[in-house]
């Protein structure tokens, strides 16, 4: 068990998902009253979904988020105990704030929809960091500021703010984002202006291929991608001063990029600053596992889990790659966040077994595949100590 090591912090929220048995085109028409079955209640946003998979892999993380002392507050606060009682000691609860909830409406065959109440974290601040216990703690991760006005106001300046504060802690920072819907306020704000100015502060950067492309490359998102164009986007990344740029390629797995400073990894906090030279000027790419689908809901953050503890357990650049895309695999087995997640001993036993790999569909040229540990090493690589 790894008691405390990591901090989670950042957006929260109570997901309510209706049952919904009609079939298609008869369930949801303007004007129309929808018989639905019971509703269910459900953890979501980063905290809880990269909490609890940090949970279930065998940590002990703090989570750091706000909620409202209303209705939604206290179901948040029992699902998470249902898990383990001190999930919820470090959370801010704040009379008179509405605790952020999403209605997820999902009928049989048609899109989800999710009518979402951004609440309390709107509100959240660097000044909520406060009374953290810094004890022992060696990763501070922060997720989704895209869906929290404070912190992404100002060209992200509460988001640097509370990176300093774990930075001055001597710990290593980590930031995953949110797709910025282009038709939203977070949509508008000049997200390339942010991350020059928050990426000096993160040494392991976390985003999703499609975050990068509307962010720094096509501000409405509607081209498909390619891993070449990940790849280049990573590097600019770099250049803004991430020390480490770990982007998810959804069923394409996972892409690494990092510095060729080793001073900048020397000073990356205490979870990467000791293992610095392994980390130095890799370039790599992790397949996906093969499994049976049954939902993807926090696959992505399921995967930040896995990488996180990788880190902690001082696995090699590649192990820690094939580990993160190991855990999302097993995210996707069910059909909410957190509890397709196995123990950390589970996932590495099952990896060790031969779990195949799923193929790529475009590998970029120059790229070579190495068999073990099944990833592809980029014509960037520095062949660092595995």
């Amino acid at each position: 068990m790894f008691d405390a090591e990591i901090v989670v912090a950042g957006h929260i929220c109570l997901d309510v998902i209706p049952t919904f048995a009609a079939r298609v085109g008869q369930a949801v028409r303007p004007g129309t009253l929808v018989r639905v079955g019971p509703a269910r209640f459900a953890t979501g946003g980063a905290v809880a979904n990269v909490g609890l998979a940090l949970q279930r892999l065998g940590c002990r993380p703090r989570l750091v988020a706000k909620i409202g002392d209303d209705a939604f507050g206290a179901t948040l606060l029992d699902l998470l105990r249902d898990n383990a009682a001190e999930l919820v000691n470090s959370l801010v609860v704040t009379p008179g704030e509405t605790t952020s909830y999403s209605v997820v409406i999902n009928p049989p065959g048609i899109d989800r929809t999710f009518l979402h109440c951004p609440g309390a974290n709107d509100h959240f601040a660097a000044a909520d960091l406060a009374q953290l216990d810094w004890s022992g703690v060696r990763l501070f991760h922060f997720g989704y500021p895209p869906l929290m006005a404070r912190i992404a106001a100002d060209d992200g300046a509460e988001l640097a703010e509370l990176l300093k504060t774990a930075r001055r802690h001597g710990v290593t920072t980590s930031l995953d984002l949110a797709w910025p819907d282009p038709a939203a306020p977070a949509g508008q704000l000049d997200w390339a202006a942010l991350l020059r100015n928050c990426l000096p502060l993160v040494d392991c950067f976390l985003p999703s291929a499609e975050e990068l492309v509307v962010m720094l490359d096509q501000p409405h998102g509607d081209q498909p991608w390619t891993i070449a164009q990940i790849d280049a986007l990573a590097d600019r990344c770099l250049a803004m001063g991430a020390a480490l740029v770990a982007v998810k390629l959804g069923e394409q797995g996972m892409l690494l990029r990092t510095t060729t400073d080793l001073a900048r990894l020397e000073g990356a906090g205490v979870a990467l600053a000791s293992q610095a030279r392994r980390w130095v000027g890799r370039h790599l790419l992790a397949p996906c596992f093969a499994v049976e689908v049954t939902g993807t809901t926090g696959a992505g953050d399921a995967t930040i889990a896995g990488l996180l503890l990788a880190l902690l357990t001082a696995q090699s650049p590649a192990d820690a790659m094939t580990s993160a895309v190991a855990v999302g695999a097993c995210s996707v087995q069910a059909a909410d966040a957190a509890s397709g997640v196995p123990t950390w001993a589970a996932v590495q036993d099952r990896v060790a077994r031969g779990w195949p790999r799923l193929p790529l569909p475009v590998v970029p040229s120059g790229w070579q595949w190495q068999a073990v540990p099944g990833i592809w090493r980029g014509p960037f690589d520095q062949l660092g100590d595995e």
